[in-house]
């Protein structure tokens, strides 16, 4: 992945206008945005580039500004089903900011874009300098990993129902 170049200040108000979209952010006010887009970045992607590997040490998520990101899991050596396709204002790797385990699926470019990261280090300084707006962005990870995780149960049930 490549970073993007722009001027500091010109990223800084990019990256600001980019949160205001994604629904981990939406409740954090103007200087909560300002903090939390100190510590991101944006990122190029190129098309078929691979972001991430299953079984990967993950310390980052990202979130898709432009472009489409598909979600890969490895059947066996040679087989790879695509579990999910992601758009704009969609993110990918959200538990990698939280815990210590590999990445759980690859995660490849579909279409080019442009990705904005936030790193588990830079979490960790949002949590630690700045507790009001990491807790902000802790509860909106765990919204959305909630909401996830209800999907899949119902997905789960929905499959299971015809075997009972």
């Amino acid at each position: 992945m490549n970073q993007k170049k722009h001027p500091a200040s010109k990223t800084s108000e990019i990256i600001i206008d980019q949160l205001i979209n994604l629904p981990i952010f939406d409740s954090l006010d103007s200087d909560d945005l300002r903090i939390a887009s100190k510590f991101m970045t944006l990122m190029d992607v190129k098309k078929d580039e691979i972001i991430f590997k299953e079984g990967d040490r993950g310390n980052y998520v990202c979130f898709v500004i432009e472009g489409t990101l598909e979600v890969v899991k490895g059947v066996d050596t040679t087989h790879q089903v695509v579990i999910a396709t992601l758009g704009r204002n969609r993110s990918i790797g959200e538990m990698a900011v939280i815990d210590d385990f590999p990445r759980s699926a690859s995660v490849r470019a579909r279409k080019a874009g442009t990705l904005l990261i936030l790193t588990r280090q830079g979490f960790d300084r949002i949590l630690e300098d700045y507790p009001r707006t990491g807790v902000k962005i802790l509860k909106g990870l765990a919204r959305l990993l909630s909401q996830n995780l209800r999907k899949t149960s119902s997905r789960l049930a929905d499959y299971m129902l015809p075997l009972s």
